[in-house]
């Protein structure tokens, strides 16, 4: 595989007249994004489950007792997207691991709740994700770590602000 610095050569040597410099940055974020999605789909898989439905079960934990949350505020609270959540809680139903049921403020909506089994797992399982995600960040001491963080909130932070 060729490097990023690779491709920039590449591009500088083709495109003299353009600045490809971004690509250094959004093509390292791209391969390291697929370096861990792959690394941590091997921890989601020995549970069970894909990464959207670890996340909408880790935000249900995280939200606090009582562990129910309606699918908007579930999307609103996790990483995965309004679209998503009503098909990873079929999955999580299907499994036992939540149930939806009538909002009792508002008969139209639903509330999505951890069962016991639920929160049995997602107990068992946040250990062994923070594992993998140390393993993934190894190469980076702890104040490496609080400057990426810091550099990749204020893209996350820029890029989210309407123009």
């Amino acid at each position: 595989m060729i490097t990023v610095d690779g491709i920039l050569a590449q591009w500088s040597r083709e495109r003299p007249d353009l600045d490809v410099s971004p690509m250094a940055v959004v093509g390292r974020l791209s391969r390291v994004n697929a370096l861990f999605e792959a690394g941590l789909s091997a921890d989601y898989a020995q549970w069970g489950l894909d990464g959207g439905c670890f996340d909408v079960l880790f935000t249900l934990v995280r939200s606090g007792a009582p562990h129910a949350l309606s699918p908007s505020a579930l999307a609103a609270s996790s990483m995965v997207s309004t679209a998503a959540v009503a098909q990873r809680v079929n999955r999580l139903v299907a499994a036992g691991l939540v149930t939806r049921k009538p909002d009792p403020r508002d008969g139209r909506g639903t509330v999505v709740s951890l069962t016991a089994a639920g929160k049995h797992l997602a107990d068992r399982a946040l250990p062994s994700h923070l594992q993998a995600e140390e393993r993934l960040l190894v190469s980076l001491s702890a104040a490496d770590r609080a400057h990426l963080a810091a550099l990749l909130e204020k893209v996350l932070t820029a890029t989210a602000t309407p123009r």
